[in-house]
């Protein structure tokens, strides 16, 4: 049988320099190689996770930008005032022009009415040259 080892506080033991050394650096090349490893992965995680909010957002604007929930752009309110404006100077323009048919209308008959007084007067001095000439006073 073997005799059972017996490790204490005490207990040397004897290593060369040169493997402690090579030790220590297979260690810590071994930590820093596994917080490497476990870095890639956090980035990777990380733009996994923004990719995938993202993918949300965008699933949500392609929805819902097309049925008018997300609002409008500047310039489409930007047009829409311009569209209003356009129809304010309309409604003006259709009632000059409505007034501006009614002047015509009174126009027509204030010609007609002139016709009739230009046409009376010349017949008025029709006849006061006929009386004029029928009094003798004619040369």
């Amino acid at each position: 049988m073997s005799k059972p080892l017996k490790i204490s506080e005490e207990a040397a033991v004897q290593m060369p320099m040169k493997t402690v050394a090579s030790l220590i650096i297979i260690v810590g090349l071994g930590t820093m190689g596994y917080c490497q490893i476990i870095e890639r992965l956090n980035v990777a995680d990380t733009r996994l996770q923004i990719m995938e909010k993202d993918l949300e957002e965008n699933t949500e604007f392609r929805i819902k930008w097309p049925r008018g929930q997300l609002g409008s752009l500047p310039a489409d309110s930007e047009q829409y005032m311009m569209l209003e404006d356009l129809y304010k100077t309309t409604d003006k323009l259709s009632e000059h022009i409505d007034s501006m048919s009614l002047n015509k209308v009174n126009i027509e008959f204030l010609t007609k009415q002139m016709d009739k007084v230009l046409s009376d007067i010349e017949s008025l001095k029709d006849k006061a040259r006929d009386m004029h000439y029928k009094n003798g006073n004619g040369q």
